[in-house]
């Protein structure tokens, strides 16, 4: 077998893998203990030396209808393509899991990252919206 194996079932797997080594990077440096916001702006400053174009607290109406019902903001939406949303916790709330979901099937995209900034380091999940495969 030559080389490394190639998924071809994910989603992004670059940008992904780009965006979680900047997470490492915050805590790296930052460590364990520091309030969401942040390891948000720490975040922002690495998306940015990473050359990653992306927009914070990105406004996603949720509309039934066509008439907006409530206001969803993401801590990041990166590249246009992935929601990033972080946390600071042990593990993973299903709260967390399920607020994720929600902005994946308001926003039509297709990928999410939850990341949690632990006290064992990063701990991250991706989630998949299953509707826009």
């Amino acid at each position: 077998m030559e080389g490394k194996l190639k998924r071809n079932d994910l989603v992004y797997p670059e940008l992904s893998y780009k965006i979680i080594g900047c997470a490492f990077e915050v805590f790296n440096e930052l460590g364990f203990g520091h309030a969401e916001k942040y390891y948000q702006k720490a975040m922002a400053i690495a998306f940015k030396n990473a050359g990653l174009t992306f927009k914070e607290q990105f406004y996603a109406p949720l509309k039934f209808k066509g008439e907006l019902v409530g206001k969803l903001y993401l801590d990041f939406l990166v590249e246009d393509k992935i929601i990033i949303e972080l946390k600071k916790n042990d593990r993973f709330a299903k709260s967390n899991i399920d607020q994720v979901n929600q902005y994946l099937l308001s926003s039509k995209l297709q990928l999410a990252l939850l990341i949690n900034f632990s006290s064992k380091g990063i701990i991250s999940k991706r989630l998949v919206n299953i509707e826009q495969g």
